[in-house]
């Protein structure tokens, strides 16, 4: 399922079997089996056996698991249990440095070469989630040729520098436009938003989402199957967006054969930009939908 959209990435504990089905079959874009910090340090062990069991389970998105911290003793032995056929691809928190993620970056090709998987099968996502990943970011998008993307973590990262996480999250519009920013200049795909960890303000979440979206990020972090809907919504073009967008395609395609490069439709200026930008909402609708209909 390479290339199809995150919009929602949803987290499952990795050692609650039932809730890990659970998820796989929710319309999420991608569900993360969580080795980390839904698993209590006295069950991480434990918890590597289910989430291999998941892999081979019936599933509506993507996969991935999110292993613990590479600076943490349970890391190795993550990789170790998860790297295999099936598996989509590696969450990989709490990343500081690009050598860290170059560290992983081997790791993973090595035991996909020992599972018998192509190289290069793993997508390996990392979350930015303190201010040294932050300050690092220019450098961690470009270290690993299998990262397409990165996520933002607001949790800990607002614990890292003692900030206020606050509802109208203005604390984290810089540091939001940096992943957006650093994701862009390096040529990843668009980066994954924060969760929204207030799961009684269902109106709050929507205007995060809004946020995240406004800014440029592709999706959300999800921590609970209530929030996917709004998250899928917000991420992908509505109908009316994907049908002004084939309007505006058609009628520049039409004026560019006579030799015109900029257009007014329906009282709007079209040239250049203001195409690439349609194409790209009908680009992200055939994505969407080819991934819907697997």
């Amino acid at each position: 399922m390479t290339g199809a959209p995150l919009r929602s990435m949803l987290f499952a504990p990795a050692n609650h079997p039932r809730r890990a089905e659970k998820a796989l079959s929710l319309p999420a874009d991608a569900v993360i089996l969580d080795l980390e910090d839904a698993v209590a340090a006295s069950e991480k062990e434990a918890a590597r056996a289910p989430a291999q069991a998941a892999i081979a389970l019936p599933r509506r998105g993507r996969l991935f698991i999110r292993v613990n911290a590479l600076s943490t003793r349970w890391a190795h032995a993550d990789l170790v249990a998860v790297v295999r056929p099936g598996l989509d691809g590696i969450v990989l928190p709490k990343v500081e440095s690009a050598a860290e993620l170059a560290t992983a970056e081997w790791l993973v090709g090595a035991l996909e070469r020992e599972a018998g998987m192509a190289d290069g099968t793993l997508e390996l996502l990392p979350i930015i989630e303190t201010a040294a990943g932050m300050l690092a970011l220019e450098a961690i998008a470009r270290a690993a040729r299998r990262t397409r993307r990165v996520a933002f973590g607001a949790g800990d990262f607002t614990l890292d520098l003692g900030l206020a996480w606050t509802r109208g999250e203005e604390e984290l519009l810089p540091h939001r436009a940096h992943c957006v920013l650093a994701s862009r200049a390096a040529g990843l795909e668009a980066p994954v938003d924060t969760v929204w960890t207030d799961l009684k303000d269902a109106e709050g979440f929507r205007l995060s989402v809004e946020r995240g979206r406004q800014l440029g990020f592709a999706g959300k972090l999800c921590i609970h199957p209530d929030q996917l809907e709004a998250a899928n919504r917000a991420f992908g073009p509505s109908p009316a967006q994907v049908e002004r967008a084939r309007r505006v395609v058609t009628a520049f395609e039409e004026a560019e054969a006579q030799g015109i490069a900029s257009i007014a439709l329906d009282g709007a200026f079209i040239d250049y930009p203001i195409v690439h930008a349609a194409r790209r909402v009908l680009a992200q609708a055939a994505a969407i939908e080819a991934a819907e209909a697997q």
